[in-house]
């Protein structure tokens, strides 16, 4: 049987209507079957060129993965001519654009996010089905782009997509990471790191833009000329390759574009080396210019890590900077309109290197004095901010930074100085304060920090929840606060794009939301979901609601089984917390709570245990390679997963499981299948968060801190929507600072998780030492102790409630339709209007 379109069948049968359908209903319906048709036959067509020319197959020869890359050609082919009529629209009318920088774009599969975007889903599927494949099989053809750690990273692909359905002229600029940041496997219950191959077979949705080579250089020295110009000569070069992806705006003809830079050497081959026998270092020069884009991340622990971090960071912002500039020079404007047409946004600290860069760019290529160059350069960028944690501020040693830049150094220097002088001016009798915001850290070694780069560069400065916001005028950056004033920082809280987090990881709820709501506009306004309230004592409707819920848990128990072996009920909670590895983060405190109940439990009779609701415990995420806690945090689960997953006495009631290599494509399996998600960072640790919101726009609740976005979640949605506990923000540095240290410093119910760790339930207690000895002897800097028995509280609360199942998915119902202010789109308008000043270019 063929998919059906949305009217309930496929073109043909429409096509063949009954003669007793009423003429004038049997012309409306063969119209619409002729142009649905008509659009199954174009696309047919394509699809078998794409396979006979493009990849040279024969129909007869050709598999799912040749299937997928002729449907996704056929569909690029289609993105293409609408990104040449975006590009030549945007030339002609000539707006302000935005050029967003960062160093990761974790897309996710690109055909299913096309297929929602720029195509029919029912049609496009219909003509698939015909040819003989399923679009399902296809899209799990494509690996996910490697271009991406974690929430940064699905933040900027979230806003790169709202930008294009928004109308905004915007791009995007990333590097092209050849093996990603990496996968991971879980051995022996370690993490290991593989290289990711996802560049391993044809990717149709770059474009190669081989014919543009822009030479990036590094280390050399400085002189001056005859005219008292700086000159910078650098010693060794690699060229940037730029490859473009197509981002299709959604209901739109808007295609915007992502950039990412590939490293190419000057000289890929010495043959006078090779000639004379030294093989090795024939192509020593490839090697080397090669690595500045192999992975995402290199692991900084040493020196030589460290240089090719910045190297990486320095290579990515001079390839897009000289790509605006080159932009903004054909206009023909005089330089002090560049901030009128370019606005810069920097997403964290790693691109501010191009604050240095363009000032760079404007003394010292285009001769402009120093003072309007500077104007010109504060004007253009702004800066946001990810994190509260001063420690999590990125500095580089002055010594390294100067060997490999020694032009960018010197300008540094300069701007710190006139900077320090406004300083000084304004605040005569605060002799301090210089030393507290000056971009030269005096330390051993010295250290220029980043941030405070990154503020004193850009016009506007952005948190990205209120909470956060709020927290970084009022601890890491409060003397800037005071240098410039209270309106140069201000707040945007994330948002998340409906398109690939509702409609696409959740196409079951979304179709049930849109059949309330009369069709899918509310995934380009979300805040039309406030709607569905009305329909939150429809017991049908809650009913079919938990239905597609179930449903998702199958699915995602199917995906465990096939990733881990474990088998898990699908009609049990399913709690997860998928997320970076991070002390921070918690997922130590989650695992303690884990074990926890698995003693609480082992110590019940058989019909006291059978009280208890069964559940899944669900972790994912990856941890740096160099970080030692969080690798033993992945250890611990895996350990208590073995021994509690193992147990006779627990059966259903309780399992633990990992999903390794946790990426976008397993998100949307994992998120839609949740009924409890943890977002439990120590509070005024987390900026916002985004994981929360896909979590709750899908129809699950929040066991959290108030930290990040929690609370403006916990504002919209209402507090009997979530389970909150732990202490406040303001409290914790008192709390830190009061700690005391041995067994006596923690609570009791912690102790007996310590005492069963530490007695090798767990497996050898020295493998957890340290997560144990951090809580006990350390200081617990994350206050596991001080909030272990509230999270225990909160968890109590959700299996009481979890017990009264129609209030239970009453109360998701609400949340979800409340999340309207969660969309990336409103972020993206708040951007544009209020830090970017760009406007929607449209037809209208």
């Amino acid at each position: 049987m063929h998919k059906r379109t949305f009217t309930g069948f496929t073109p043909k049968e429409i096509l063949a209507i009954d003669a007793s359908i009423p003429a004038k209903s049997r012309e409306v319906w063969k119209k619409f079957a002729v142009k649905e048709f008509a659009k199954m036959e174009d696309f047919q067509e394509d699809f078998i060129r794409h396979v006979e020319t493009t990849l040279a197959r024969s129909l007869y020869n050709c598999d799912d993965l040749a299937a997928y890359q002729a449907a996704s050609f056929t569909l690029r082919d289609k993105l293409i001519v609408e990104w040449n009529k975006t590009q030549q629209k945007q030339t002609l009318r000539d707006p302000k654009r935005l050029y967003y920088l960062s160093l990761e774009f974790l897309m996710g599969r690109f055909l299913d996010n096309a297929v929602i975007n720029l195509a029919n889903n029912e049609t496009f599927s219909s003509a698939v089905d015909e040819l003989g494949f399923r679009l399902e099989d296809l899209i799990l053809q494509e690996p996910d782009a490697g271009l991406g750690n974690g929430g940064l990273g699905r933040l900027a692909a979230c806003f790169i997509d709202s930008l294009s359905t928004g109308d905004y002229p915007g791009w995007g600029y990333g590097l092209r990471y050849q093996y990603g940041i990496f996968a991971q496997k879980i051995i022996d219950g370690y993490q290991v790191e593989t290289p990711d191959y996802w560049l391993t077979y044809l990717n149709p949705w770059e474009i190669p833009r081989l014919e543009i080579q822009i030479p990036v250089h590094f280390g050399g020295h400085v002189y001056q000329d005859d005219a008292g110009n700086s000159i910078w000569e650098g010693d060794e070069s690699v060229l940037a390759t730029a490859y473009d992806y197509p981002i299709p705006g959604f209901q739109t003809t808007n295609v915007n574009n992502l950039r990412l830079w590939s490293a190419k050497p000057t000289t890929e081959f010495d043959f006078n080396k090779f000639n004379s026998g030294d093989y090795q270092n024939s192509v020593v020069d490839q090697q080397r210019a090669e690595s500045i884009t192999a992975v995402l991340y290199p692991n900084d622990n040493f020196d030589s890590g460290k240089q090719l971090r910045l190297k990486q960071q320095y290579f990515w912002v001079a390839a897009s900077l000289h790509d605006i500039v080159r932009r903004f020079k054909k206009s023909r404007r005089p330089w002090r309109e560049f901030p009128q047409q370019v606005a810069i946004q920097l997403n964290d600290t790693h691109p501010t290197i191009a604050v240095v860069e363009l000032q760079r760019i404007l003394i010292d290529v285009e001769q402009l004095p120093w003072v309007e160059a500077w104007g010109i350069v504060t004007a253009t960028f702004g800066y946001t901010n990810h994190t509260v944690m001063a420690e999590a501020l990125e500095k580089w040693p002055v010594d390294v930074f100067g060997r490999l830049l020694p032009r960018h150094l010197q300008i540094i220097y300069d701007i710190n100085f006139y900077f320090l002088k406004e300083v000084e001016q304004k605040f005569p009798s605060d002799r301090e304060i210089t030393g507290r915001v000056s971009i030269i850290e005096e330390s051993s070694p010295k250290q220029i920090r980043m941030a405070f780069l990154a503020i004193v560069g850009s016009h506007k400065v952005n948190g990205v929840a209120e909470l956060h916001s709020e927290l970084i005028k009022t601890t890491i950056f409060k003397d800037f606060v005071k240098v410039y004033g209270a309106d140069k920082f201000t707040n945007v809280t994330n948002g998340v794009t409906p398109r690939r987090w509702l409609r696409q990881a959740n196409p079951g709820l979304s179709a049930l939301i849109a059949s309330k709501l009369g069709g899918y506009s509310y995934l380009k306004d979300l805040s039309q979901l406030k709607r569905l309230e009305e329909f939150a004592e429809d017991k049908d409707f809650l009913h079919e609601w938990d239905a597609i819920k179930v449903k998702n848990k199958q699915r995602l128990a199917a995906l465990i089984k096939k990733l881990t072996g474990i088998e898990v009920r699908g009609d049990v909670l399913f709690d997860i917390q998928v997320k970076r590895i991070h002390e921070y983060k918690r997922q130590q405190l989650n695992v303690f709570g884990v074990i926890h109940r698995y003693l609480t439990l082992k110590g019940l009779s058989p019909e006291a245990r059978a009280q208890y609701a069964p559940k899944v415990v669900i972790f994912g995420g990856k941890s740096a390679p160099g970080y030692y806690m969080a690798k033993s945090i992945i250890k611990l689960v895996t350990s208590v997963g073995d021994v509690v997953n193992n147990d006779a006495d627990i059966g259903d009631l309780l399992k633990v499981v990992f999903i390794p290599d946790y990426n976008v494509s397993k998100a949307e399996i994992i998120v839609p299948a949740s009924d409890i998600s943890e977002h439990i960072s120590t509070a005024g640790t987390e900026a916002s968060g985004t994981s929360n919101m896909k979590f709750v726009l899908n129809g699950g609740l929040i066991i959290g801190t108030v930290d990040g976005a929690n609370v403006e979640i916990t504002r919209e949605i209402g507090e009997d929507n979530i389970f909150l506990f732990g202490n406040l923000a303001e409290s914790v540095e008192d709390l830190r600072n009061n700690h005391r240290f041995g067994k006596s410093a923690i609570p009791e119910s912690l102790a007996l998780v310590f005492d069963a760790i530490e007695g090798g339930v767990f497996g050898h207690a020295d493998e957890f030492r340290s997560l144990v000895d951090s809580v006990k002897w350390h200081g617990d800097h994350y206050l596991v102790s001080d909030d272990f028995d509230s999270y225990l509280e909160a968890h109590k609360l959700i299996d009481e409630a979890y017990k009264d199942h129609d209030a239970w998915v009453k109360k998701c119902v609400l949340s979800v339709a409340n999340m309207g202010f969660f969309s990336s789109d409103r972020c993206i308008s708040e951007y544009a209007e209020g830090i970017w000043n760009i406007e929607p270019v449209n037809d209208k």
